[in-house]
C-alpha cells in the first residue's frame, strides 16, 4: 500500500494547481480531503477505528467528486466546460492552470479582441503535447486509484483496531469473580530505608 506521505503529497499537488487556476470548488474540496488524509493518519496512529471510518466514508465521496471532474473535462452528458463555470463557483472565466500551462503549450494573446470582458484576455493555446483536459483527467484518476487503496486501508486498519478492542484482556479478564484482589497482611511492617 502506499504511504500515507503519497496521499498528502498528492493533494497537495492538486491544490497548488487548483490555487494557480483559480479553480475555487476543487480547492475548497481538496482542502477538505486534505483534512480528511490527516484525520486517518492521525486515526492510525492513535488506534482510533472511528476516524479511520469516517476517513473511509470521506473517501467514498472523494472518488465521487473526483468522477465528477472526469466526467466535466470530458465534457459528459449535459456538462460543458464552454457554458459552466462550476470549477469557479460561477465567480470567474478562469480555466484550469494546466489550459496555459501544460507541456509543450505555445500561448498567443488575441489583441484588440472584442470578445473579452473587461478584465480578461483572449488567448489562443496551441502546440500542447497533451491537452489539459487530459492532464485533469490523468490527476482525477490517480485520486480514484489511491482513494481505492486508502479506502481498503481504512476499512481493513479498523476491523483490526475494533478486534483488538473486543479481545482486550483486563486485569482478570472480562469476568470479575475469577480476579481475587490481593490480600493486606498485617505482619508486614514498613520500615525506614537508609542510604
Amino acid at each position: 500500500l502506499p504511504s500515507p506521505a503519497v496521499f498528502q503529497v498528492a493533494a497537495l499537488e492538486r491544490q497548488i494547481f487548483d490555487f494557480l487556476g483559480y479553480q475555487w470548488a476543487p480547492i475548497l474540496a481538496n482542502f477538505l480531503h486534505i483534512m480528511a488524509v490527516i484525520l486517518g493518519i492521525f486515526g492510525t496512529i492513535q488506534y482510533r477505528s472511528r476516524y479511520l471510518m469516517m476517513y473511509a466514508v470521506w473517501l467514498v465521496l472523494w472518488v465521487g467528486w473526483n468522477a465528477f471532474i472526469i466526467c466535466f473535462y470530458l465534457e459528459v452528458g449535459r456538462l460543458s466546460q464552454d457554458r459552466d463555470f462550476i470549477m469557479t463557483f460561477n465567480t470567474s472565466l478562469h480555466r484550469s492552470w494546466w489550459m496555459e500551462n501544460g507541456p509543450g503549450c505555445l500561448v498567443t494573446p488575441v489583441l484588440n479582441s472584442n470578445l473579452a470582458p473587461e478584465d480578461h484576455h483572449v488567448i489562443t493555446v496551441s502546440g500542447c503535447l497533451l491537452d489539459y483536459q487530459y492532464i485533469e483527467v490523468v490527476s482525477s484518476a490517480t485520486q480514484i486509484f489511491l482513494a481505492l487503496f486508502g479506502f481498503v486501508y481504512a476499512c481493513y486498519v479498523s476491523k483490526v483496531f475494533l478486534e483488538e478492542e473486543d479481545s482486550f484482556d483486563f486485569i482478570g479478564g472480562f469476568d470479575s469473580y475469577g480476579y481475587q484482589a490481593p490480600q493486606k497482611t498485617s505482619h508486614l511492617q514498613l520500615q525506614p530505608l537508609y542510604t
